[in-house]
């Protein structure tokens, strides 16, 4: 098929218009996927490839051939960011055949919702908590805004494959479908694909058509890389160590940070100067604490400040005023940013990417290295690790940089197998369960027990889900008045799950704290937990602030600007580490390999690490004795196993082992004290593995592990057993102990002739 002479003309002449001179590979392929078949189609290329204009030249042209009576796109995307971004690419490619696109999130205007409410035509962008809202408050506007929907394109479909957040998306997909009566194809789209095969699978669950995944021709990956240590004060690592390999070039700093500047936060701002660059950081605390220190440098040096900030606590003023900075071509701004940037948004031509310390999964790297390199530069990424010195008494566990390994076993990874974190499927999702039983009946009113499971149930995502433990939650939320049973038989919202329905943070099913809004003057700043009283400080927006009043009712906090430093604190946020990276962490510390892309104080840091390493004996040998009854355990199993077997020890091993004061640094190492000796230690594990045991039995006799948003109104034992079964990868983790108990004997630690790298 000549996919260009296929497309309608107002998108040939798009083309013309932006000068390319063919189509990529990627365009080529989904325009034979979307023109040739009836499927659902997955999109996997790499970043900055032309995924989006890829998916939607096909689409818009079968459109224009045939439009239909109502939406005909519906664009989900994980981020408003994101859809604020493609917002603008799409309405000029859509401008000529006069298809509208319409955004609709929290900071969208009422004005532009009701117009699509009153004319539904074209493109509708939405986020998957705005989709839930729609659902629920316009449930009978559903049939005339989507009856005739044609194709549904879920934008980085990846971040949606391993979460809650994801399987709400599809459930709210396959509810609309069915009260609109519509059966669109669905497009995913994304750079980050671990397994296509399975996320195919994913994307296509109740769709009733099969997913096609065509084969793009990607071209070649070009990376500047560069990973670099820092100690908090000297001396560096690399200091009295002559024989490192010789670092990658790396051009003359383009400013001076002060002197008493935090080394690793120096590096960055003395390279920064110049340049648009975005600074990455793993939490929401840090990226303030980061750009508060940044700015200060800049004040220090008489110098104009050149940081901006952005991430999902900051009002949508200060966010969208760093997209618009940062998209301008002839801006020399940095962005310190959280994950908010992570995803899809062309930002212009980025001049390198900055990671402080390692991020959890092999997709985030990737997706942060990919908001650089595009309009034809490689992708840049500049690692910076940085950590305290270890105490002079420090136990082995604290002799190990964990996030310098860290760093180092996800590029590896990828450069070596091209592995991404797959789907994660397998769970019980009872709290979703119980969102979307509220939400289905908030939206439809009274159904019978029988309607609400038919209509329930059968989504997709709830096909591991028993009638009887159905039953057992609807029974629940009758007793606490979430549901109430009316005189024919049939079930309502009760006047408790009202109040929960009709709350705002009823749309989304990602964990969020109690909220509030921080204002100065008649400046929105965005959002905090945990006020402070009075008179204290708080941190927002890379800036300091004053306490002047605080109303617990409204939860909103008023504060003048101040100088100073101070940290930030917006709750906790967990990782997902996947058990190949920790594998990987094990073959780097093991192997006698040096990485083109460390520069020299990394790899005396690594060097001193690898020491250690054979100095403990810890190759081939989970346990380390750290002296007396003191022992470590490293495991190298990804989060959810790592939980498991802590859990394993305490409860089925911890009476025959004489366990006591185990202390997890998740998912990294165990410390504990024992009674036994290594060898008893294998086979009482591997004798307690072997058998077979309920999961239930890794809780403790009343503990009711709250772990997802709704899990506390879900009865406590479909908790446990949703925890249980659900969380905890029981068999990731008796496969890693009964690999143990087959160890040759060896001799103790302080025995063994220590190898060399």
């Amino acid at each position: 098929m000549n996919v260009f002479d296929r497309y309608a003309p107002f998108i040939q002449d798009y083309i013309y218009r932006s000068g390319w001179q063919a189509l990529r590979g990627v365009q080529n392929a989904a325009g034979e996927a979307i023109f040739g078949t009836e499927d659902n189609v997955l999109l996997t290329a790499s970043t900055a490839s032309g995924k989006t204009e890829a998916a939607f030249f096909p689409i818009l042209t079968l459109l224009e051939e045939d439009p239909p009576r109502s939406v005909g796109v519906l664009y989900i995307a994980p981020l408003k960011a994101l859809i604020n971004d493609q917002f603008g690419r799409l309405t000029e490619l859509c401008e000529e055949a006069g298809i509208p696109v319409t955004r609709w999130h929290g900071d969208v205007a009422q004005s532009q919702k009701r117009k699509l409410l009153k004319k539904p035509r074209g493109i509708l962008q939405i986020t998957p908590e705005s989709l839930e809202s729609l659902l629920l408050n316009k449930y009978m506007e559903i049939p005339s805004l989507f009856g005739d929907l044609r194709f549904i394109v879920i934008d980085e479909i990846h971040s949606l494959l391993r979460g809650d957040r994801g399987m709400q998306t599809f459930c709210l997909i396959q509810r609309l479908c069915r009260a609109a009566g519509c059966r669109p194809r669905r497009v995913g789209l994304s750079a980050t694909i671990g397994e296509p095969e399975a996320a195919g699978k994913f994307l296509a669950a109740g769709s009733g058509r099969p997913t096609v995944i065509p084969a793009c021709e990607g071209g070649k990956e070009v990376w500047r890389l560069s990973m670099e240590h820092f100690f908090s004060t000297p001396p560096q690592a690399d200091q009295g160590k002559e024989d490192l390999p010789p670092s990658p070039p790396e051009e003359a700093p383009t400013d001076q940070a002060p002197a008493a500047a935090d080394p690793g936060l120096g590096y960055i701002f003395q390279h920064t100067r110049g340049k648009k660059c975005l600074i990455f950081t793993n939490s929401r605390e840090e990226c303030e604490a980061v750009c508060q220190s940044l700015r200060q440098y800049c004040e220090a040096n008489h110098e104009p400040d050149r940081f901006l900030i952005h991430h999902g606590n900051l009002s949508a003023s200060y966010r969208e005023s760093a997209e618009e900075e940062m998209k301008d071509d002839g801006s020399l701004l940095s962005v310190c940013a959280t994950a908010t940037l992570e995803l899809g948004i062309d930002i212009g031509r980025l001049e390198r990417a900055f990671q402080i310390d390692a991020p959890f999964t092999v997709s985030g790297f990737l997706q942060r290295m990919g908001r650089t390199g595009r309009r034809g530069d490689p992708s840049e990424m500049w690692f910076v690790m940085r950590e305290d010195h270890p105490e002079p008494r420090a136990m082995l566990p604290d002799l190990i940089p964990w996030y310098l390994i860290q760093g180092i076993a996800l590029v590896q990874l990828y450069l070596e197998e091209r592995f991404v974190e797959p789907p994660r499927t397998g769970r019980l999702p009872f709290s979703l369960l119980y969102h979307q039983t509220m939400s289905t009946l908030g939206s439809c009113g009274e159904m019978t027990p029988g309607e609400l499971a038919s209509r329930v149930l059968t989504l997709s995502c709830f096909h591991r889900i028993s009638q009887e433990d159905y039953r057992v939650l609807l029974r629940h939320l009758v007793d606490i008045d979430h549901v109430n049973v009316t005189e024919n038989g049939g079930l309502i919202l009760g006047l408790s799950g009202e109040r929960v329905v009709n709350n705002y943070k009823f749309y989304a099913v990602f964990q969020e704290n109690v909220e509030y809004s921080v204002r100065a003057g008649s400046e929105e700043l965005g959002t905090i937990v945990k006020p402070p009283p009075v008179g204290d400080k708080i941190a927002i927006a890379g800036r300091v602030w004053a306490v002047d009043e605080v109303d617990h009712q409204k939860r909103e906090v008023w504060c003048t600007l101040v100088k100073g430093n101070i940290p930030a604190y917006f709750g906790d946020v967990a990782g997902d580490i996947h058990t190949r990276i920790l594998e990987r962490m094990y073959q780097v510390l093991r192997e006698d390999k040096s990485y083109p892309y460390l520069r020299k104080q990394a790899q005396g840091r690594l060097a001193d690490a690898r020491r250690s390493f054979w100095g403990a004996g810890m190759e081939g040998k989970p346990l380390i004795h750290l002296g007396g009854n003191m022992w470590a355990l490293f495991p190298w199993l990804g989060s959810y196993a790592f939980l498991a077997l802590e859990r394993f020890l305490k409860l089925r091993c911890g009476k025959r082992l004489g366990l006591r004061g185990l202390s997890p640094c998740r998912p990294y190492y165990l410390q504990f004290t024992m009674q036994v000796g290594e060898e008893e230690f294998y086979r009482i594990l591997g004798e307690e593995a072997a058998v077979e045991f309920d999961p239930l039995e890794l809780l403790y006799p009343k503990e009711v592990p709250v772990f997802e948003k709704y899990d506390e109104f879900v009865p406590p034992e479909l908790v446990r057993k949703g925890f249980a079964w659900g969380v905890l990868d029981l068999a990731g983790m008796k496969e890693r102990v009964l690999n143990w108990s087959r160890l040759p004997s060896l001799p103790p630690a302080s025995l063994q002739e220590p190898k060399k790298p």
